[in-house]
């Protein structure tokens, strides 16, 4: 579907055109089409590809998808493929945005996402003094906006992982919270997908050798860059405390496992004194010391109480009732 296709010159909107009109478009100085797609049919591509004279191959990612982030160079154009995370009913879902920058065109085709970019195109046309640096600026836009919406995934993914913490350590050491410790390592998991491949894309886009279609915009994207190693070391942070608290509630449950084994063991003791002593009387010999005493049953009761009292006494002080 073709969600828009613009015209702009010397950084301000011209006008909406249709596909038939962007090559006439492109034939005037200072001018660049910015199209957005989202889940294109194979005629569609086919007409961008042959209007902007799009890189075959990458035509083929960006209409298969299932790529990795990752920028490849054709000549004076790009192509760039991004992660789009998304958190929606306390589920983690990726889509892809794949972009095709030349000197005169941008081209943004995303799949499998909801959250669309209007709202980096608004920004864009706000901004007519930076986007006279052309298609570059619009891509370090829509890598902007792609990594600030990390954040608060990230926010989130914090929240859910303090609040099962909370739980482990109010004594619900569950299966359920287990379960959702590995759930929160899964999200953790696909977050990193993104956000790893992304640096290394970012790093060519600043310092160095960089594109020519990107030049002049080395702090730009040095910017993003910098967001990505933040949330970076965020991530690793809070996958460490995901691993750690997980650690933690195997070791609880292992304590209440064994809590429960002493007291137990502690009540079986008080039960097997009482049975060893009336076990011997209740073995019927007729030859057995005090079956004739008078006092005997009493006294066997007594003994059976005193001492389960003293093992009571021992067994709450070393903590095991």
């Amino acid at each position: 579907m073709l969600v828009n296709c613009v015209a702009y010159r010397d950084g301000e909107r011209v006008a909406d055109i249709p596909l038939h009109q962007i090559r006439s478009t492109l034939d005037q100085s200072n001018s660049f089409v910015w199209v957005a797609l989202k889940d294109p049919d194979d005629e569609e591509l086919r007409t961008l590809e042959d209007e902007f004279d799009l890189p075959e191959l990458a035509v083929e990612d960006a209409r298969h998808g299932h790529q990795r982030p990752k920028l490849e160079e054709y000549g004076q154009a790009l192509f760039v493929v991004l992660h789009v995370v998304e958190r929606s009913h306390d589920e983690v879902t990726h889509g892809e945005i794949a972009i095709f920058v030349g000197p005169t065109y941008i081209v943004s085709v995303r799949r499998d996402t909801e959250a669309g970019f209007a709202d980096v195109r608004r920004r864009c046309e706000l901004e007519p003094e930076l986007l006279r640096h052309g298609p570059a600026y619009v891509l370090y836009a829509l890598m902007d906006a792609v990594v600030d919406r990390y954040f608060p995934v990230l926010d989130a993914l914090t929240e859910e992982a303090e609040d099962i913490e909370e739980l482990i350590f109010n004594g619900q050491n569950t299966r359920a919270q287990i379960e959702a410790l590995y759930l929160l390592k899964r999200k953790l998991m696909l977050l990193d997908r993104a956000i790893s491949p992304l640096l290394e894309v970012t790093g060519k886009l600043h310092g160095g050798r960089v594109p020519p279609v990107c030049a002049g915009l080395d702090d730009y994207f040095r910017d993003v860059f910098d967001h990505l190693l933040r949330l970076k070391q965020s991530e690793e942070n809070l996958r460490d405390m995901t691993t750690t608290v997980m650690s933690v509630n195997l070791s609880l449950i292992t304590i209440q496992e064994n809590e429960v084994t002493k007291r137990l063991a502690a009540y079986a003791a008080l039960v097997a004194v009482p049975t060893l002593i009336a076990g011997v009387y209740g073995m019927n010999f007729e030859v057995m010391p005090e079956l004739q005493w008078r006092w005997g049953y009493p006294a066997a009761l007594a003994a059976m109480g005193l001492i389960d009292a003293y093992l009571v006494y021992r067994f709450r002080k070393a903590g095991w009732l």
